[in-house]
C-alpha cells in the first residue's frame, strides 16, 4: 500500500544505462531446513502455472509465492532473482516487502500495550514532543489507535511534491524518520481525528518513533526481540540493520511501460529506517508470521479483536475491492470471500499477504519488479483476483 507517486519519475531514465553488479551465484545460496508439502500438494500445478503466467506473459522478472491451505504448505517461484547474473529465483530468497511491515508494527504496538507500556487511547503527544507533534496537523490530538487505523487525518508525507522531487533527485539517499516527517510539517490534515480513514505513512513513522522512545532501542532491535526471533523468522529483518543485504534479490522497474526493465535495487532509501516500510523477508516467513498472528500466538485474543475492528472509508476506490481499515491490517470482499490483507511496495518490489478467515488459507506472494505494464500483472484488482481464485477449490 505504500506507493511513491511517479510524478517526475522519468528522471530515472538517466540511470537506464546503469549495468548490474557482478555477483557470485553462491551469494544467493539459500535453503529451507524443513520438509514442506509442495511436491505432493494436489494443487501444485495450478499454483506454479499462475506464477509462471506472471513471468512469461505479465513481464514480471521474478515472483515467489507461499500458499498454506487445508492440503498443506506449497512454496514456489518463477523467473529471475538477478537478470545481470542470470540467477533463478528461489522461494527462500529474500526481498523487499514494503508496507506489509505495518501489520508487524501494529502487532508490536499491541504487544507493548499488553506489557503495560502504553494505551491505544492515549494521545501520541503524551509520549512524543517537538516539531513532529507541533508542526504536523492533528499530531497533538490523535491517539495511538487512530494512527494505527489511519483515522488520525494526518497528512501522508509521500504525497508531498517536494518530497517526490527530493527523492527523485537523489535516489540512493538514505532517509531517516526526521527527514521524512518534515514533508508533513504544516500540511493540512485530511479531516479531524476519527472522522474518517485515509491511508498515511506518516502515522507509522510516528509509531516507529514511539516504539523507539518506549523501548530505548533501535527499531530493528525491538522487532527482532519481540517478533522475529520468537517466531524463528530467520529470513526476516528490518532494513535499518543492513539496508541492502548482499543476498537480496535485485529490483527492477518497467520505466517506459514496454517491459524493458532497468535495475532499481538501490533506489528505496526512504524505506530503510522507519516503521512504515523497510521490511525484508520472503513469502514463507511472512506466512509464518500471519498464521501465528491469526492463531493468537503473538498477541492475546483481546488485542487481536482490537486489531480486527473495522472502519469503512467514506470513499472507496472504484477500481478495487471494497475495503475496511483495521489496526495495521485491511479487510476486503473478494470472490473467494472476506480476506484480511496488507500489501506493500518499494521501487522495484511488491508484495501482498492475504488470509481468508473462512478456512484459514494464507497466500503470500512477492515480486522483484513493478511500475508500468508490470503492475497490471501484480497489484491490480484483476491481477490479485487471479491469485485469489487459483487458491479456491
Amino acid at each position: 500500500m505504500k506507493t511513491l507517486l511517479i510524478l517526475g519519475f522519468l528522471i530515472l531514465a538517466l540511470f537506464s544505462c546503469q549495468k548490474g553488479e557482478v555477483i557470485s551465484p553462491n551469494n544467493y545460496t539459500c535453503n529451507f531446513n524443513f520438509e514442506d508439502s509442495s511436491q505432493p500438494h494436489p494443487r501444485r500445478s495450478n499454483y506454479q502455472a499462475q506464477i509462471d503466467d506472471m513471468t512469461q506473459k505479465g513481464g514480471v522478472v521474478g515472483v515467489s509465492m507461499s500458499v498454506h491451505d487445508q492440503d498443506g504448505l506449497w512454496l514456489g517461484s518463477s523467473g529471475k532473482a538477478d537478470l545481470y547474473n542470470n540467477i533463478d529465483l528461489q522461494p527462500c530468497h529474500i526481498t523487499r516487502v514494503g508496507s506489509t511491515v505495518k501489520m508487524y508494527t501494529a502487532t508490536l504496538i499491541l504487544k507493548l500495550q499488553e506489557e503495560g507500556k502504553l494505551n491505544l487511547d492515549q494521545k501520541i503527544a503524551e509520549h512524543l514532543s517537538g516539531d513532529p507533534i507541533k508542526r504536523i496537523k492533528n499530531a497533538e490530538k490523535a491517539t495511538i489507535r487512530q494512527l494505527l487505523q489511519h483515522s488520525s487525518g494526518i497528512y501522508n508525507y509521500i504525497q508531498s511534491s517536494q518530497f517526490q522531487t527530493a527523492s527523485i533527485n537523489n535516489l540512493i539517499k538514505e532517509w531517516h524518520a526526521e527527514d521524512l516527517l518534515q514533508y508533513a510539517y504544516d500540511k493540512p490534515a485530511y479531516f479531524e481525528p476519527d472522522a474518517d480513514v485515509h491511508y498515511s505513512n506518516t502515522n507509522y513513522i510516528l509509531l516507529g518513533l514511539l516504539i523507539e522512545k518506549i523501548e530505548r532501542k533501535a527499531l530493528y532491535q525491538v522487532f527482532e526481540e519481540k517478533i522475529f526471533r520468537p517466531l524463528n523468522l530467520k529470513y526476516t529483518s528490518l532494513a535499518g540493520k543492513n539496508p541492502v543485504p548482499s543476498n537480496i534479490i535485485r529490483g527492477y522497474i518497467d520505466l517506459y511501460s514496454n517491459l524493458q526493465v532497468i535495475e532499481s535495487t538501490y533506489y528505496s532509501g526512504w524505506d530503510y529506517y522507519t516503521a512504515d516500510g523497510g521490511l525484508i523477508s520472503n513469502p514463507y516467513d511472512m506466512t509464518v508470521f500471519f498464521k501465528a498472528l491469526m492463531a493468537g500466538k503473538i498477541i492475546k485474543p483481546a488485542s487481536l479483536q482490537a486489531m480486527l475492528s473495522w472502519r469503512m472509508p467514506k470513499e472507496q476506490d472504484p477500481e478495487f475491492y471494497p475495503i475496511q481499515y483495521g489496526l495495521g491490517i485491511f479487510s476486503m470482499e473478494t470472490p473467494r470471500g472476506i480476506a484480511y490483507f496488507h500489501s506493500g511496495d518499494a521501487i522495484g518490489y511488491y508484495a501482498n499477504m492475504l488470509y481468508f478467515p473462512a478456512d484459514g488459507t494464507t497466500v503470500v506472494y512477492a515480486v522483484n519488479s513493478n511500475y508500468g505494464r508490470i503492475d497490471h500483472a501484480v497489484s491490480t484488482k484483476n491481477a490479485m483476483e487471479k491469485i485469489i481464485l487459483v487458491t479456491k477449490k
